[in-house]
């Protein structure tokens, strides 16, 4: 009789397979070239289908160039106050958005401009009236220096307010995606409750702090 040894016994075989598997990586990676970024990165956005995919700095440097004709687009960083936006309780009501949170930006392959406002299922899109939105610019000028696809403007609107937006500011489009992530898991009811307001003051705050007023950044 042959007695088979440890070293050939199926566990042994199978701890000689583990010990050869490559050890699997901790911590988020580029999505452009697979290099570990940190957890505070920059993104690209996928022009065709507006996913956001996390990028080394290197890689996101490659879709800066505003002026080239590339699939993907690198989120700028910058943030923009808009203090005397225009933005009373008609001009939003022909907006047709149901809250008084939402993001809009420019949507270069449709060519039109869309909005976004937190619900409990998440975002929900709109498509805003042409006429409404160029109203808008024609009134606000400053508004001319929004990059297509890559920023945004946030408008948070009050209880009560008789005129002019509670607040609006130019954001990248990745902090609007964190902001209605963050809102989803809080959202209750239509208003969206306690916890979901106090998550946005916190949020606002923050942009706050980051904001340049629109008259120290031009229109370049």
């Amino acid at each position: 009789m042959i007695i088979q040894g440890a070293a050939s016994s199926p566990a042994a075989s199978l701890l000689r397979i583990n010990r050869r598997r490559p050890q699997a990586v901790a911590g988020e990676r580029c999505e452009m070239c697979a290099e570990p970024v940190a957890a505070e990165h920059a993104h690209v956005v996928n022009l065709d289908s507006r996913a956001l995919m996390c990028a080394c700095r290197p890689c996101y440097l490659l879709f800066s160039d505003e002026q080239a004709q590339l699939r993907y687009r690198a989120v700028p960083e910058r943030y923009v106050r808009f203090d005397g936006l225009s933005l009373d309780e008609r001009t939003w009501d022909g907006l047709q958005i149901p809250v008084g949170l939402a993001f809009l930006f420019r949507n270069s392959v449709q060519d039109r401009t869309i909005a976004f406002y937190p619900g409990p299922a998440g975002a929900t899109e709109s498509e805003l009236p042409l006429d409404a939105w160029d109203t808008i610019v024609e009134a606000n000028p400053d508004l001319a220096v929004l990059r297509p696809d890559v920023e945004a403007l946030l408008v948070r609107r009050t209880n009560g307010q008789e005129s002019g937006a509670g607040s609006c500011h130019l954001v990248p489009i990745d902090a609007c995606y964190e902001l209605v992530g963050r809102l989803r898991t809080l959202w209750r009811g239509f208003d969206g409750g306690r916890e979901a307001h106090e998550a946005m003051d916190v949020f606002f705050a923050q942009v706050e702090r980051r904001s340049r007023p629109a008259t120290a950044v031009g229109r370049s």
